[in-house]
């Protein structure tokens, strides 16, 4: 079974998710000191952004100055203006974690299934059609976030997925590996 597979994946994603979490986290303490240290300059950056989106000097600064009544929302507002970050949307490091886990436990059986009811060579071909389909399947699936064409999407990700394996396939035999 693919666990170690899973649990390496789980532990990347999961170190991946942190990183990233705590980099956005650091970015917003940054803002908030700021804004802290120097509300006045803060304040003109937040009417900046709204004169660069078409608002009059005038009512700019009005937007600015009600915004900065209130520090939580300030923050909130730079947060989301200057970093384009949301703060409520972080993502969770166990959420992807767990996902990735299942994820590749779930797909690295595609291709053993064959192996474990066939055997011999029609398990190698049967591991193949399974392995293809699923490919396409995901990308024509993925589609349908993306709104391109589920042909387009799926043949896409089942060339990627032969690449791979082709890669994979020839730096094993550069390295002696023989199954």
């Amino acid at each position: 079974l693919p666990i170690s597979g899973a649990f390496s994946m789980a532990a990347g994603e999961y170190v991946s998710m942190r990183s990233q979490t705590e980099l956005l986290e650091r970015q917003i303490e940054l803002e908030r000191a700021e804004l802290e240290a120097m509300p006045d300059e803060e304040e003109a950056e937040i009417a900046a952004l709204y004169r660069h989106r078409g608002f009059p000097e005038g009512e700019a600064r009005a937007i600015a100055r009600r915004l900065m009544a209130d520090p939580k929302v300030a923050l909130e507002t730079l947060v989301r203006e200057e970093l384009g970050l949301d703060p409520e949307e972080l993502g969770s490091p166990w959420g992807a974690a767990i996902g990735s886990f299942f994820s590749f436990g779930a797909g690295a059986m595609v291709p053993l299934i064959p192996f474990i009811v066939l055997g011999g060579s029609p398990a190698l071909v049967g591991s193949i059609a399974a392995t293809s389909v699923a490919l396409f399947a995901v990308g024509a699936a993925v589609s349908l976030l993306t709104g391109r064409s589920a042909l387009y999407s799926g043949a896409r990700q089942l060339g990627i997925g032969v690449a791979a394996a082709g890669v994979t396939y020839l730096v094993g035999n550069l390295i002696g590996v023989n199954v």
